[in-house]
């Protein structure tokens, strides 16, 4: 046999240990918000340690932990080192994921496998790639043993925030610098684009009062709908602003929490909502928060007895692709074929994620690793998120293909 079938073959040989491995993950809740990660990651730490790996454990000091809107963080890193000489190649996976919410027919927590298909929040998006990863590294040293170079296995606990306390912390501390690195998928695609996110917190304040009085106060909640009808007609606008990046469209703008007032029978004299702006590549984030900002002042002011306060809760910059990233691309492309038996595109998504911050510090970077055809076949922050095992076995397949070509 070749090295690549090897490798498929030891995956196939170890698969029933991958999956419990990935029921183990899914099993330990990483709700964000709260975001209380440390216990994951040190229940993760003691199954590397049982498959004989080295874990180093970075916990993220408190304070900064709580200014980013968190409880608890520790950071991950998997070190291996084969020898002088070639390139240090990163595999990054974030832990952390949206609280389940309603709607569920299986256990979030439950890891369970009906019909081939493992169900549990981060089973698609990204515990799962904790999988993919260890196993397409173990499967690489058992079969190729690679005399050069180093691989990494980073796995963080902030991508649903921002990445602040996650990979930027890593890379702000000198513990990560690798050459090229691989973030955690969700399709069958390799991503070498993806969008930016803006999500700023916009406070209406205005005078409580009596229900049976309105015109003694000053209602907050309707100031808040004239705003939203405001900001939602951006959309429009939106559309006509246009990605020359494959597989993303336009931006827009969603609204995706509100709350305010006291009792029924009381005016609101606050509303607060928070507006997620997802912006193409080609938009200046910079030029989109002022507009926004500008947009929300101007339309105040023409409320009598409003005011409104806009806070930042998070500026993720859209990933760009660097020209360093082919090796990557060309290689999951081509084992992704043979593996998958279809052409793997290399495009961009409207998504966001935590791979943008390697590429901002010139690292060239990708998204792959276990997913469906499309996202939405996951049910990716749905209820009954979902992964189908054989796309769990193929992507591992890839990967480790994939190291084979860049390590050895």
């Amino acid at each position: 046999m070749n090295p690549y079938t090897q490798l498929d073959a030891w995956i196939d040989a170890h698969f029933d240990e991958q999956v419990l491995f990935l029921q183990e993950l899914i099993r330990v809740p990483t709700d964000t918000p709260p975001g209380n990660n440390a216990p994951h990651a040190e229940r993760t730490a003691v199954l590397l340690q049982a498959m004989g790996i080295t874990v180093e454990k970075h916990p993220v000091p408190v304070a900064e932990v709580h200014a980013a809107g968190l409880q608890s963080i520790t950071n991950l890193i998997v070190r291996r080192c084969y020898g002088a000489g070639g390139k240090t190649i990163a595999l990054n996976a974030h832990g952390d994921v949206v609280p389940p919410g309603e709607g569920w027919t299986h256990d979030p927590y439950g890891g369970e496998i009906v019909d081939g298909k493992i169900y549990g929040r981060a089973s698609a998006v990204s515990k799962c790639d904790f999988s993919t990863y260890t196993f397409a590294m173990r499967a690489l040293e058992a079969v190729c043993k690679p005399k050069h170079g180093q691989l990494e296995l980073l796995f963080t606990y902030d991508e649903e925030f921002g990445g602040e306390v996650g990979p930027a912390w890593l890379l702000r501390h000198k513990l990560t610098k690798p050459d090229l690195m691989i973030a955690a998928g969700f399709s069958y695609q390799v991503i070498t684009a993806h969008n930016g996110c803006l999500q700023l917190e916009v406070t209406v304040h205005g005078q409580m009062a009596h229900a049976a009085i309105p015109e003694s106060g000053v209602d907050a909640l309707q100031a808040a709908v004239k705003l939203l009808d405001v900001l939602y007609a951006q959309n429009t606008v939106y559309k006509s602003v246009t990605s020359h990046v494959q597989g993303i469209t336009h931006p827009y703008l969603n609204v995706g929490l509100i709350e305010g007032g006291t009792n029924t029978n009381v005016i609101p004299g606050k509303v607060t909502f928070k507006l997620d702006r997802r912006m193409i590549p080609e938009e200046n984030a910079t030029e989109v928060e002022a507009n926004l900002r500008a947009l929300i002042a101007t339309t105040a002011s023409a409320l009598p007895g409003i005011t409104v306060d806009v806070r930042r809760i998070l500026l993720a910059q859209s990933m760009q692709a660097l020209p360093g990233n082919q090796p990557l691309v060309h290689a999951i492309q081509q084992h992704g074929k043979t593996i998958f038996g279809e052409d793997i595109p290399a495009l961009g998504t409207p998504l966001y994620t935590d791979v943008r911050i390697f590429c901002e510090a010139g690292i060239p970077g990708v998204i792959y690793g276990a997913g469906p055809r499309t996202v939405l076949e996951s049910h990716a922050k749905r209820a009954d998120e979902r992964l189908d095992l054989q796309d769990l076995r193929r992507a591992t397949q890839v990967i480790a293909r994939t190291l084979s070509d860049l390590l050895t």
